[in-house]
């Protein structure tokens, strides 16, 4: 076997490694014995959400054994058909075999990755919202370039982006959007870009065509489901109603059916816009309710902590990704050190090396010191 090949080979059998160990395939079987024994329960559908939840683990698991298994198999026949292909001299049944291996381990490392993402919240849907920073109208055109990248992300992904507030900067741009993400696993691949995102390029707005640098903040927050409560103190919450800007003509509001919430404790302001005032109010409530659950899963990762030391402040110092469009083209994860000269792709959406890094990084445990000496 060809060292190039070999070293594909090796690369799979990690991933398969690391499958097997998140899925802790030696008790798998019996767990998905557990499981059907429950399904049998003639008693399962008394309670629908207990139910529903109990299938979604069943599934989750069945897909993990057949992912892990797949792969696995589909590695084990391909090296057996080059060491067939190459006993015969048959470099037609190699190249075969070759090309087969390269997809594979293509799709290992995305289950490898995706393997990564069992985190309490992680297969939630997500809010995300993106605020303007230091910069003025070019901080609010980065913003719409952000808005743009996650957005394309997203629908490669297959997942469905609601709109639920957008504040247009006075020259071009967005000065805040936030947005509703909805898939599996939605949460738990965007958790890693909470922060502080930082542009240099030549300015489209300067007529002296000087490099200028901007800032936008992306900050995360997993949509909480009915398993997992979050009790908000009605005196503590402030809701406010106010008229929102439409589209114009026939779909203009006239009424004031935008919500604002204010959660006093805290200091968090959440909006909705999009939808008449009840719909608001319900997407207000569940956005704030995220934001505090995200509070509270900070408080309790340190590497959470971490992501998010900076996140408050758009500006010097506090980024974790910068993307430079000039003098060269780079886009570098301050926390991973990952980078990648593809700012084209990056910007349309090609994000998930990018990702995959920190969740590496999570899993590893280094701090943020230790994977920039690494």
């Amino acid at each position: 076997m060809r060292a190039e090949v070999q070293n594909i080979v090796d690369k799979i059998r990690k991933s398969v490694d690391l499958l097997a160990q998140r899925l802790n395939v030696e008790t798998a079987p019996y767990r998905l014995e557990e499981f059907n024994a429950r399904v049998e329960d003639p008693t399962l559908w008394d309670d629908p959400e207990a139910a529903q939840k109990l299938m979604r683990d069943r599934q989750g698991l069945v897909d993990a054994m057949a992912t892990h298994d797949g792969i696995k198999t589909d590695l084990q026949d391909n090296i057996d058909l080059i060491e067939l292909g190459e006993m015969e001299d048959d470099a037609e049944v190699v190249a075969e075999a070759e090309a087969a291996l390269t997809k594979l381990a293509v799709t290992a490392a995305q289950k490898e990755l995706e393997a990564l993402l069992d985190g309490e919240a992680d297969a939630n849907d997500t809010f995300l919202e993106i605020n303007s920073g230091a910069g003025g109208t070019e901080s609010c055109d980065w913003a719409s370039m952000l808005a743009r990248m996650y957005v394309r992300w997203a629908e490669k992904k297959g997942y469905t982006v609601e709109l639920q507030s957008e504040s247009a900067g006075e020259e071009a741009g967005i000065k805040s959007a936030a947005y509703k993400i909805s898939g599996h696993n939605a949460y738990g691949w965007l958790k890693s870009e909470s922060g502080v995102h930082r542009l240099v390029r030549i300015s489209p707005f300067d007529s002296a065509a000087k490099r200028h640098t901007s800032f936008t903040s992306v900050k995360v927050y997993p949509v909480v489901d009915d398993n997992i409560e979050i009790e908000v103190n009605p005196s503590d919450i402030r809701i406010d109603t106010y008229r929102s800007s439409g589209a114009g003509g026939q779909h203009v509001n006239t009424t004031d059916s935008a919500v604002r919430i204010t959660h006093a404790p805290t200091g968090i302001v959440v909006t909705s816009s999009e939808k008449s005032q009840h719909q608001n109010r319900d997407i207000a409530m569940k956005a704030l309710k995220s934001r505090l659950y995200q509070m509270e899963l900070d408080k309790r990762s340190a590497l959470v902590n971490e992501v998010h030391e900076n996140a408050g402040d758009a500006g010097w110092g506090n980024q974790i990704r910068s993307y430079v469009l000039q003098p060269y083209q780079m886009v570098k994860d301050l926390r991973t050190q990952y980078e990648t000269s593809d700012t084209k792709g990056v910007l349309d959406g090609d994000l998930d090396g990018l990702m995959g890094a920190t969740l590496a990084l999570a899993v590893s445990g280094k701090s943020r010191a230790e994977a920039q000496e690494s």
